[in-house]
């Protein structure tokens, strides 16, 4: 066990307070310690089961960003080596590969118990004028009215509306119909995202949040295709990349798309598109998860 004890919390950090929400909590989980000057310690909170791979992410992104000076994320690599534990410190270890012109990197490796749990490599850049397009965002029914994601969803049978309830994040699901049908689905689905609740203007917290929001749902979108249900399968993500096209900036609903092409030996490959209402393309995401048939861990 770590020596290192975990600060009591302040109540003035983002608006938190004596009663905290899901989203304040989450600003707590973010809220580092520094120990030194590239170690960092952090919070996985309580809980049961295997922690949220997308929280260990965004408290790595924050434990990146705040040591680089200028620049803002452009793209990051991650694995997931070792399932995560509530209740435990986690100890972010980040070291300063290049520190350029314009370009700047990191490299961060998350501890808990002395194991590696998860390595984050991350890319930030200043602005630069230059090329530009994109791909349109499709057509979707507007979020207001549509039903909670997390109640509906197929593939989970225990508790529903139970992770709404937690999520710092408000998950509209745009084919509710699709979603609530039994039997397998085809490996793609789109939902709008927004946080529960304002953010401060700090650039390393949207961008934390960003990772944190694109690991929800990622690995159910194959679970639906092949009408896997959640207590009968053992699934978790193997590795995850995100490219920020513009500056991390999360005020409003985006629109999370996921697609799944290829899977084979248990292994399915997802890749993800959000964009701002307005059409914006903002961030593109990819990630390979692994898929177990049977109860879990057998």
């Amino acid at each position: 066990m770590s020596h290192y004890r975990l600060k009591a919390p302040r109540a003035t950090l983002y608006g938190v307070t004596d009663s905290p929400g899901p989203l304040e909590r989450l600003f707590h989980r973010l809220d580092l310690q520094q120990l030194d000057r590239d170690l960092f310690l952090g919070d996985p909170g309580k809980g049961q089961g295997r922690l949220f791979g997308g929280l260990v992410a965004a408290q790595s992104v924050v434990a990146a960003g705040r040591t680089v000076a200028e620049g803002e994320i452009h793209s990051l690599h991650a694995y997931f080596l070792r399932p995560g534990r509530h209740g435990v410190p986690i100890q972010f270890v980040v070291h300063r590969i290049r520190d350029g012109r314009t370009y700047t990197t990191r490299r961060v490796v998350a501890h808990q118990v002395g194991e590696a749990i998860f390595s984050l490599e991350a890319s930030y850049t200043r602005p630069e004028s230059g090329i530009s397009h994109q791909d349109p965002m499709s057509p979707v029914p507007p979020p207001e009215g549509l039903p909670d994601w997390d109640v509906i969803r197929s593939d989970r049978r225990d508790e529903p509306g139970r992770w709404a309830k937690l999520s710092p994040i408000d998950i509209r699901a745009c084919d509710p119909e699709t979603a609530a049908s039994k039997g397998p689905q085809p490996p793609f689905r789109q939902v709008w995202m927004r946080p529960k609740g304002d953010l401060p203007e700090d650039p390393v917290i949207h961008a934390a949040l960003f990772a944190f929001a694109s690991d929800r749902g990622m690995l159910s979108t194959v679970s639906r295709s092949h009408g896997l249900e959640s207590n009968r399968t053992s699934a978790a993500s193997l590795d995850h990349a995100m490219w920020f096209h513009r500056p991390p900036r999360w005020d409003d609903w985006i629109l999370y798309t996921t697609t799944s092409h290829a899977a084979h030996n248990a292994r399915a490959l997802i890749f993800g598109t959000m964009y701002k209402q307005s059409g914006e393309l903002l961030v593109s995401v990819a990630q390979e998860g692994l898929f177990r048939s049977g109860l879990p861990n057998q």
